[in-house]
């Protein structure tokens, strides 16, 4: 990442989930992300354990990228919980995407509690070679 470039940074706030009424507050954990910038792109590396594809959410709007995860604890089928002291966790974290990004092309992975979300940089914001003519 170059110091006079912002690539992202994280939101102020984390992120709240609605409650439906008479349900406990939800603890919301910001997960730990790695971001990793060249000249095609920008690369982030998010720890999501436990997570699935179908309890994971990435929006963007207006230069604001925002992820929510919610990790499943797996329970056999032919028990019932009555009660529980672990709850599966509730992952929110929110980024600011510089416009020197297109937010329409990215592209994300989830593998092994991991999510990699590549932002290819546009081509008007890519670097690019000058050549010189002589004469």
């Amino acid at each position: 990442m170059s110091d006079n470039t912002q690539v992202a940074q994280r939101g102020e706030s984390a992120v709240a989930r609605p409650q439906a009424e008479g349900e406990r507050p939800r603890v919301s954990l910001t997960p730990a992300v790695d971001i990793f910038e060249d000249a095609h792109a920008v690369t982030l590396l998010a720890d999501l354990p436990g997570v699935s594809k179908d309890k994971l959410d990435i929006k963007v709007n207006d230069g604001s990228l925002t992820i929510e995860a919610e990790s499943v604890v797996p329970v056999r089928p032919d028990i019932t919980l009555t009660y529980a002291d672990v709850r599966a966790p509730f992952f929110a974290r929110r980024f600011t995407v510089s416009e020197d990004f297109d937010t329409s092309k990215i592209d994300a992975k989830l593998k092994d509690g991991v999510l990699k979300l590549t932002i290819p940089r546009r081509d008007e914001a890519k670097p690019r070679r000058i050549e010189v003519s002589v004469g």
